[in-house]
């Protein structure tokens, strides 16, 4: 008989024993029964026998996580504060036998099996040969390239180069809007050798996928934050592409930062990791060796245009009547989503609220209802004042679906591509929405962030931006930074091959003109106020959030943890109180914001505080 300290995967529950007629390593993926059903769990060690009654495991499933993932999850677990089987159920397992369980790391790099012979390369500039030179001596590093600049050829050759050595290669972007195009552009080098992984994809095609890897004949993954977690075996390379993009952040348990865990997953394999980026974080900016391209591939002139208003005016819609007419395309950008705006009194001046969270509904004109975005309570629309009986009430802020009516009312023929979450919601409507803007069957793409990520389409000669002055006033000690990034990955998508004009609609033009030649600039800028001002890189944050269906047990909690934070003279209580958001699903929200020198007090303190009614955010990027 053997037992096993096992822990169930994707839970919190503690670690629970059970034997086994046969050995099993640590890592083994099994099933045990529990109550009336069966879960999926994992081995953590081999234990005594215990002095109570123990549940046979009823069988072993042939996979298993090797030691480098548990190590990496074991430490996700205590950075994050998650589960240890929360973490380790963000990693895909190996099929026993395809990679050694408990060998030292370091012999499965002396079994490597032959190079590709003879892997396409693409033809590199001299600024490209240099870049990719110095990133080939380098163990990290950010790669700065000017929007256009060519730095997917630079992946391709770090990728070809990985193939020819023999090991493997993994690529993140931050959203799967980038999938479509950026997969036709390594299939044509890689062919079959190169699979695309994210939430979209079906489970047969990740099985699919999954046995091309075990098999080897999958070599490269790209797509979103979880293809970082697939079983690649003899990884070389880990390329993140767009690094200072949040997406990479998750928002739930375990609060992982995908840029952050490839770093780690770098240094623990021996895996070379490039970031990249037009407009890098501060952070990566600060921390990493920088290798500069400064110069677009194809020099183009780009005319800078700054208007005033808040709505889709006269300036805009001339523009884009006169693009249309040229027979070229245009992108507009929006900072909300769908009819992502609120219904408001004139009279009273408050706003419709959802009756379970304290946000305003959000008005989707299309589908005729008010829908709040945090808990998703859904109502017809109204059109008196719940407050003072006042009607109508008015809507503020443009979103994408009213975006569309006005420019599709007042431009005939035009036909808009709407590039946001509400209408983008399978990975056959983003393929094909891109392929009628790609052939040039839509004239104009209307969207959100989705539109600012690296998209690179020939014939957009004009680019508008709205809202920048809603992100540069949101309360974020990013704000300036994500506005001006935003600024220029925007303006980037156009004059890739022709001339191109930007409009940017803003009160605070003179902000964003000091910077329009040079991000590099702003960030130096930046990183002087970032360190008089004490944030990251100079500090470590933390926020922790309580949430309870009683305020004032959330308050108490509030107030029971401030009490044993103060206890820790090396760490800075920033703030405490309730949450911007007061209410989600019924619950009411507090915010601990905590800040130190250093992460190693920081994680001390919070270890000590950390409580079922808590939720931790180390390094967090949301503060809402």
């Amino acid at each position: 008989m053997h037992y096993y300290e096992i822990l169930l995967l994707r839970s919190s529950a503690p670690a629970l024993t059970y034997f086994s007629r046969q050995t099993l390593d640590a890592g083994s993926i099994i099933s045990v029964p529990l109550k009336s059903t069966q879960k999926d769990a994992v081995v953590v060690k081999e234990v005594e026998k215990p002095d109570f009654e123990t549940a046979e495991i009823v069988s072993a499933s042939g996979k298993a996580y090797n030691t480098v993932q548990m190590e990496i999850a074991k430490f996700i677990s205590e950075y994050y504060f998650s589960s240890f089987s929360e973490a380790i159920s963000l990693f895909l397992p190996y099929a026993v036998g395809c990679c050694p369980m408990t060998t030292p790391l370091k012999t499965d790099h002396e079994k490597q099996p032959c190079g590709v012979v003879g892997v396409q390369h693409p033809t590199l500039t001299t600024i490209q040969q240099k870049a990719y030179a110095q990133l080939l001596k380098k163990d990290k590093a950010l790669l700065f390239g000017v929007t256009g600049s060519g730095k997917t050829e630079i992946f391709i050759s770090l990728m070809a180069k990985m193939l020819e050595e023999g090991k493997t290669s993994i690529f993140l972007m931050p959203e799967i809007s980038l999938s479509p195009q950026m997969e036709k552009r390594l299939k044509v080098y890689f062919g079959d050798t190169v699979a695309m992984w994210h939430s979209k994809i079906t489970k047969k095609k990740k099985e699919q996928i999954l046995e091309g890897i075990g098999s080897g004949t999958v070599r490269i993954i790209a797509g979103a934050r979880s293809a970082l977690f697939t079983p690649l075996k003899d990884l070389g390379l880990i390329i993140v592409d767009e690094e200072h993009d949040d997406s990479y952040k998750a928002q739930t348990r375990p609060r992982y930062h995908a840029r952050d865990v490839a770093v780690l997953m770098g240094q623990r394999l021996g895996a070379k990791v490039v970031l990249a980026s037009a407009t890098p974080s501060a952070a990566s900016y600060y921390k990493y060796d920088v290798v500069k391209l400064g110069k677009p591939y194809v020099q183009m002139k780009k005319e800078y245009r700054f208007i005033g208003g808040d709505s889709i005016n006269a300036p805009i819609l001339n523009a884009l009547q006169q693009n249309f007419a040229a027979k070229n395309q245009s992108l507009l950008f929006l900072p909300t989503r769908g009819n992502f705006k609120y219904l408001y009194c004139e009279s009273c001046g408050k706003t419709h609220l959802c009756p379970y969270c304290s946000v305003g509904m959000a008005l989707h004109r299309r589908r005729r209802h008010l829908k709040c975005h945090y808990c998703n309570f859904t109502e017809a629309i109204v059109d008196t004042c719940t407050y003072c009986g006042h009607t109508p009430l008015r809507s503020e802020r443009m979103g994408t679906q009213e975006a569309m009516e006005v420019i599709g009312n007042a431009i005939e023929g035009i036909e808009i591509e709407q590039f946001d979450r509400d209408s983008i919601g399978t990975a056959k409507q983003l393929k094909n929405a891109l392929k009628r803007f790609e052939s040039g069957e839509s004239h104009l793409l209307l969207g959100t962030q989705m539109l600012s990520k690296g998209h690179d389409y020939a014939n957009i000669t004009l680019s508008v931006i709205m809202g920048l002055d809603h992100i540069l006033g949101l309360a974020d000690y990013r704000a300036r930074e994500r506005a001006v990034s935003l600024l220029f990955q925007v303006a980037g998508r156009s004059g890739r091959a022709k001339e191109a004009q930007v409009i940017v609609q803003t009160g605070d033009a003179e902000f964003f003109k000091n910077y329009l030649h040079d991000y590099e600039d702003f960030i130096r800028d930046e990183l002087v106020f970032l360190e008089m001002a004490g944030y990251p890189p100079f500090a470590s944050l933390a926020r922790i959030l309580i949430a309870h269906k009683d305020e004032a047990k959330a308050g108490k909690i509030t107030l029971d943890t401030v009490t044993k934070l103060k206890q820790f003279g090396d760490i800075e209580i920033v703030g405490h109180g309730k949450a911007p958001v007061e209410r989600i699903a019924n619950k009411y929200r507090f915010n601990i914001l905590l800040r130190a020198k250093s992460r190693v007090p920081l994680l001390k303190a919070l270890h000590a505080v950390d409580r079922r009614e808590i939720e931790i955010d180390m390094d967090p990027v949301e503060f809402s």
